[in-house]
């Protein structure tokens, strides 16, 4: 594939993302709204299918340097979306190395990255929770989730199911569409 062929389908695979982002995002845990999840992964996911991971990663980043240019929501964003690259990042390599580069498009493969990703997700997040978004939304937000919420109640009960929901939808949802255009996608794939 040529270069200025991968550099489009990036571009492409980036600008669907955004949109995806924009108009997918919902809460899934009760009494914490502000935990959104969206379909923004299925584009990214794809791009690393049929390419690389490389390209995949670039997918997430061209995504999320449209959400900040074009409809940053201030501190919540600059907050939450490098944890949202991280995270979704580590579930993006848990799949790649599942399915083996995109050499494997066996069900049983896409489960073992997407558990793997989900695990890896999941403590990535509550990590990053403790370090770095608690303090500054404290700081920045005025929202102290340690004094409104409780740091235990936090993670235990909205950014534990909430991350291990999203991984296992964001699997199963972008394994039902690659799994039923699986042929489709091999042959792009041998074209690029």
């Amino acid at each position: 594939m040529h270069r200025t062929q991968r550099l489009s389908v990036i571009a492409l695979l980036a600008a669907l993302s955004f949109i995806l982002m924009l108009i997918s995002q919902f809460p899934i845990i009760p009494g914490a709204t502000f935990l959104k999840m969206d379909f923004s992964f299925i584009p990214i996911f794809f791009g690393a299918i049929l390419l690389d991971l490389r390209a995949g990663y670039l997918v997430l980043l061209l995504r999320s340097i449209l959400k900040v240019l074009l409809d940053g929501a201030g501190v919540n964003d600059y907050i939450g979306l490098p944890m949202n690259v991280i995270g979704l990042g580590v579930l993006l390599l848990g799949l790649y190395w599942g399915m083996q580069a995109g050499k494997n498009w066996q069900w049983r493969a896409l489960l073992k990255g997407g558990i793997a990703g989900t695990l890896g997700l999941t403590i990535t997040m509550m990590l990053l929770n403790v370090v770095y978004a608690m303090p500054l939304y404290a700081r920045f937000a005025n929202f102290d989730i340690a004094k409104t919420i409780g740091t235990k109640v936090y993670l235990t009960y909205m950014v534990l199911p909430f991350n291990l929901i999203e991984g296992s939808i964001l699997t199963l949802l972008s394994g039902f569409i690659l799994m039923g255009f699986k042929n489709v996608f091999i042959r792009l794939k041998r074209q690029m």
